[in-house]
């Protein structure tokens, strides 16, 4: 895992090729099937270009698409095993009604799928890491699969300005400061995606709990739970700073550690850092990597693999 991490801005030189990509027409719409680490890279990119017409389905079945999109979507089915029986679900579906799909995946039954129906189709690299790892390969396979050149022109810059090593030390002390507590990440709403990409690493690669939620909104509901001391000891507080952000989100983030520090509650703000919106998200999760890295080892678990979720996929 700390190779992964070390290596990970190189992700970035990947040029992904879409197979029987004549066959992609033009659509108003994208709809990114995506359970677990397959589906971070559609959360970042709508953190990136919020403006795009993209939407994320989690689940069994088909999405629900609105009347304005009828017959102007195309479904993208993405699982780095190609395996996952819910992206499978969200395919065979789309077959049967017809919907335009295409898929991104390493091998597995989905990719005999698509080969079987002739649909488009990107390989991802069979590089044996984590799907979470490798939200780079799947971050630049998707923008290709939307045909969004000029972006992969753009984040493949990334391999060259990302410095993963740069940030190993602020993950370590990080890692320190959450010991023997349960983090709990806070962002703006336009950061939730990368909020939430930090509760996954600590979660997956940290294996311990921890949770997200963004501003304003539990202002109005989620703060008020914290006045409960006796039961809010092991919570320690990251607030992901942002200068880019609404001046009213900044100030209420500010009110925020106030409020909390008077209750006697751990906070650490963390500025989001960066030349460019990309690389300010990818710096962040880059530190919240070797956070969780440093977690698993601080309680010698195994960073990379993930049992529990191996022991239940055997139980359905």
């Amino acid at each position: 895992m700390r190779e992964t991490i070390k290596n990970f801005p190189s992700q970035f030189s990947y040029a992904p090729e879409v197979i029987r990509g004549e066959k992609l027409g033009t659509y108003a719409h994208a709809v990114v099937a995506g359970m677990g680490g397959s589906g971070l890279s559609a959360r970042l990119l709508k953190a990136w270009k919020p403006e795009l017409s993209l939407s994320i389905h989690q689940d069994y079945n088909l999405p629900i698409i609105s009347n304005e999109y009828n017959g102007k979507t195309l479904i993208i089915a993405s699982s780095y095993s190609g395996n996952t029986e819910e992206v499978i679900d969200v395919f065979t579906k789309a077959i049967e009604k017809q919907i335009p799909v295409a898929v991104i995946a390493t091998g597995g039954a989905l990719v005999e799928l698509a080969e079987k129906y002739q649909t488009p189709l990107i390989l991802l690299p069979r590089t044996g890491i984590q799907p979470r790892s490798a939200r780079g390969y799947s971050f630049m396979a998707l923008l290709k699969m939307l045909g969004k050149n000029d972006e992969c022109t753009e984040a493949a810059n990334l391999a060259q300005v990302l410095d993963a090593m740069r940030f190993e030390e602020q993950g370590r002390m990080l890692a320190s400061w959450l010991s023997e507590a349960v983090p709990i990440i806070y962002s703006s709403r336009r950061n939730h995606a990368i909020a939430y990409n930090w509760k996954i690493s600590f979660n997956e690669t940290g294996k311990i709990p921890a949770f997200c939620n963004s501003l304003p909104e539990l202002n109005h509901n989620e703060m008020a739970g914290f006045d409960a001391r006796q039961l809010v000891g092991r919570f320690r507080f990251v607030l992901l700073r942002d200068s880019e952000d609404n001046e009213r989100i900044q100030k209420r983030m500010e009110a925020l550690e106030s409020l909390y520090q008077k209750r006697g509650l751990q906070v650490q703000r963390l500025d989001i850092q960066g030349s460019s919106r990309l690389l300010r998200i990818f710096s962040t999760l880059t530190i919240a990597d070797w956070a969780a890295y440093h977690t698993a080892q601080r309680y010698g678990f195994d960073p990379e693999n993930i049992p529990i979720v191996e022991e239940f996929k055997k139980l359905i």
